[in-house]
């Protein structure tokens, strides 16, 4: 199954999570894979200790 079928399964907001976000929506898997590859890549090379949250701003709300 693509990342793409597997949010057409689930839906747009996941159920509503999406709802409680900044965005009103729920990220792809694509996007959350965007962020594991900055943090685990070179360009983050000077970021240490840090909490990267890629939450559609869930946690700032």
């Amino acid at each position: 199954m693509t990342s793409a079928e597997a949010m057409a399964a689930m839906g747009s907001d996941l159920g509503g999570m999406g709802l409680t976000t900044a965005l009103k929506r729920a990220g792809t898997p694509d996007e959350v894979a965007e962020v594991i590859a900055f943090v685990a890549g070179d360009r983050a090379g000077y970021v240490t200790g840090a909490v990267v949250a890629a939450d559609a701003g869930r946690t700032a709300i």
